[in-house]
């Protein structure tokens, strides 16, 4: 059974155009072609990749965060309380105002206190700006070097400046040695971060985070068995040539440099909205949908690609939704901050204190209320 399935799933009519076989992908004559089985390596790689990740952290992203004099917020941590510990870690971290009643009760709390410690136990369970600030610094090291090598590896090529040599004469486009390691280390890299991202910072489009990794990789992979690796490295290029400026405007972010976050992250808005939401759409998937048709007709492995790149494209839209609004922010005059983060809830216990206090005494200075001709000053 097994291998019936084998052979259906790498069937000639699924991946390749009419007429030809896996044989013709074979290597001869001098001319290497890409093959299914050189992607075994990338999950060792992948692996290798968080061994490095980790050095790069402890070595490199964490002196950095002292040398920029990235600070932490203190956090006051929730008194241990066994009841609403266990609600916390079995129902929910958000409690109703029905649940803080009855919690309230069982835990011999006012309503109030338990507010409060719900609010300090979420902020307790949320990453730390180093945490942030050295996942920011490896994403950024990688996306640099990866973009400025994948432009080495193709401003030379005809088809970066003509898009139908993308399909010159396929799928009997010969693998250089250049586009094998670009594509292993890519992938690699997406395997490591799909292995990671349980224990990454996790924000607020999780789901929309593991269904691009998914997506990139399959991409990656249908792509590098099948030859589309032409149209491959244009698309990993496009995508890395924004993404650094991303993770610099969070490194400056956690580092207090507000003003070079935002001017870092205008010009990131405007490469991201004009690579993902122009480029990719009217060009390279123009490319993939309409190019190719001219030398094949559709098969499966057609709409197959192209019903991945739609899945990217939906989520360009969706994360450009989300650059926008942050975009809005800055030129309103507000601070631009990740949409997609978990802030710090404030802890209002001072707060609720001296708004208590200016109900019942009037205005309050220094956490003290002040004398007025009613009240006297109490300690």
């Amino acid at each position: 059974m097994f291998q019936t399935l084998y052979n259906y799933f790498w069937w000639d009519r699924l991946w390749l155009p009419v007429n030809l076989t896996w044989s013709d992908l074979e290597d001869h004559n001098g001319r290497v072609y890409a093959k299914a089985s050189d992607l075994y390596v990338t999950i060792p790689l992948a692996f290798l990749f968080l061994v490095v990740r980790h050095l790069f952290e402890t070595f490199v992203a964490t002196p950095l965060a002292g040398l920029l004099n990235v600070k932490e917020k203190i956090r006051l941590k929730a008194t241990p309380n066994p009841v609403l510990e266990k609600f916390y870690a079995s129902s929910t971290k958000h409690p109703k105002q029905a649940d803080i009643e009855t919690l309230s009760k069982k835990s011999g709390c006012s309503a109030r206190q338990v507010e409060r410690w719900f609010r300090r136990r979420r902020n307790q369970d949320r990453p730390s700006l180093l945490k942030k600030f050295r996942e920011a610094s490896w994403r950024f090291t990688f996306y640099l070097i990866a973009f400025i090598a994948g432009m080495a590896v193709i401003v030379d090529k005809p088809w970066f400046y003509d898009l139908r040599e993308v399909w010159s004469g396929y799928p009997v486009q010969s693998m250089l040695p250049s586009q094998y390691w670009y594509y292993m280390i890519e992938l690699s890299f997406y395997w490591s971060l799909l292995f990671s991202i349980a224990s990454d910072v996790k924000r607020k489009d999780f789901k929309e985070q593991v269904i691009h990794h998914v997506a990139t990789i399959i991409l990656i992979s249908f792509s590098w068995f099948t030859n589309y690796i032409r149209a491959g490295t244009l698309i990993m290029a496009l995508h890395d040539s924004s993404d650094y400026l991303l993770e610099s405007a969070k490194m400056f972010n956690y580092a207090g440099w507000k003003n070079t976050c935002n001017n870092i992250f205008i010009v990131f808005a405007i490469i991201f909205i004009i690579t993902r939401l122009v480029i990719f759409p009217f060009w390279i998937m123009h490319c993939t949908v309409i190019y190719p048709l001219d030398s094949y007709p559709p098969f499966f492995g057609y709409y197959f690609f192209n019903f991945m790149m739609a899945v990217l494209q939906c989520l360009h839209a969706f994360w450009a939704y989300l650059i926008i609004r942050m975009a809005q922010k800055f030129i309103t005059g507000k601070v631009v901050e990740d949409e997609r983060s978990d802030r710090d809830e404030t802890d209002n216990t001072e707060e609720e204190e001296e708004s208590a206090a200016v109900t019942k005494n009037g205005p309050v200075s220094n956490g003290h209320p002040v004398l007025n001709n009613n009240h006297r000053k109490t300690d």
